[in-house]
């Protein structure tokens, strides 16, 4: 039996037993929680160098920054709407997040680490196999996602970026942003959720280290540039 099969045999069990429901429920709620990890907080600088704001964003295009290390790209895109808050995930170790929304005046602004959560597919700067798509495509049906052309895994990018479709385990990380309304400036503070670095160096090691120079596993500093995706790539796979 498939693991999706088992799961939705337990899930109508439960159903139908309101006892085995209640005890799933409170199993739920005394699962280990995924606590959230503080990096360096990082000023989001545009292409240009200069301050990233806001409202300069443009609408459903992906931009990508490296974030919390020099060697770990991250996606950042304004949805063009408001998203959900207080959205409830867990991690492929069972661990309980709370991913709280985007940020921006329209709360539609997100950023997520853009290693897939499957097999750590990455942009680089020759081909990147995940980004976010706009428009449905022959392959995935679903407009507005994240999707890996790897292995097809789909993340919802305005829900904690959980998982749609496909073989991950997990959601993306979350990259925890900040927003100053007095001057529109935008901040990476941190992660939520199932990190993959510690892998990530590990599996890409020697990549890595012709891509960056050996500077990898540096920290970025007081800020981080966010360009086109169609700039920091050279390839974009499109699957479909």
């Amino acid at each position: 039996m498939q693991r999706r099969d088992f799961l939705f045999g337990c899930a109508a069990a439960a159903a139908a037993d309101p006892v085995l429901h209640a005890r799933r429920a409170l199993a739920a709620q005394q699962a280990p929680a995924a606590k959230p990890r503080s990096w360096p907080r990082a000023r989001l600088l545009g292409a240009d160098a200069r301050p990233l704001a806001a409202a300069s964003m443009a609408t459903r295009k992906t931009l990508v920054f490296p974030y919390p290390f020099v060697g770990t790209p991250a996606f950042l895109i304004d949805l063009g709407q408001p998203t959900r808050r207080s959205v409830a995930l867990e991690t492929s170790h069972d661990e309980r997040y709370t991913w709280e929304g985007g940020v921006g005046p329209r709360r539609s602004i997100v950023a997520y680490s853009a290693i897939c959560a499957h097999r750590m597919a990455y942009p680089t700067r020759e081909i990147s196999f995940i980004n976010y798509r706009d428009e449905p495509s022959p392959v995935t049906h679903r407009a507005q996602v994240i999707h890996c052309c790897s292995e097809h895994s789909e993340y919802d990018p305005a829900a904690g970026a959980r998982v749609l479709s496909g073989p991950a385990t997990q959601p993306l990380a979350a990259i925890v942003l900040e927003h100053d309304p007095a001057d529109d400036s935008l901040y990476a503070t941190g992660t939520r959720g199932g990190e993959l670095f510690d892998a990530f160096f590990d599996q890409f090691a020697m990549k890595l280290a012709l891509e960056h120079g050996g500077a990898e596993h540096r920290p970025v500093g007081e800020s981080t540039t966010a360009v086109p995706i169609e700039r920091y790539c050279r390839q974009l796979m499109r699957c479909g």
